[in-house]
């Protein structure tokens, strides 16, 4: 059996399974990966179930950072309705990061705040 195929053998219809990418909104794609950031950053912040079991400062260092730039870069694009609540995660993300944190950043050093400039609680 390929790699490709089902359980039953048969090969997947991968055109009836995916959209196609052209009609997909922009403001969707923006926004499910904004989600996927987060997400992973949450979990990697200690905030999921188990936490500290996941938990890399480091790894959420790099997705809170790369949320920020892609809301930022994004807001005007997507308009504040969406941008809006993608601004509130970020912050909260920003905010559990410097919780989290032994050693604590610099206002306007910690992830993502080049973009967004200092957070404060």
């Amino acid at each position: 059996m390929s790699d490709d195929a089902t359980p039953t053998g048969e090969k997947p219809d991968f055109d009836t399974m995916t959209r196609d990418i052209a009609d997909v909104p922009a403001v969707e794609v923006i926004t499910t990966v904004a989600v996927h950031l987060m997400s992973s950053a949450a979990v990697n912040l200690g905030l999921a179930e188990e936490g500290e079991q996941h938990k890399d400062l480091d790894e959420a260092r790099k997705l809170i950072t790369a949320l920020a730039g892609l809301v930022t870069a994004s807001a005007t694009e997507i308009s504040n309705f969406h941008a809006g609540p993608l601004r509130d995660g970020l912050k909260s993300l920003q905010l559990a990061f410097r919780e989290a944190s032994v050693v604590q950043d610099e206002p306007g050093q910690g992830p993502g705040e080049k973009f967004t400039g200092p957070v404060f609680g």
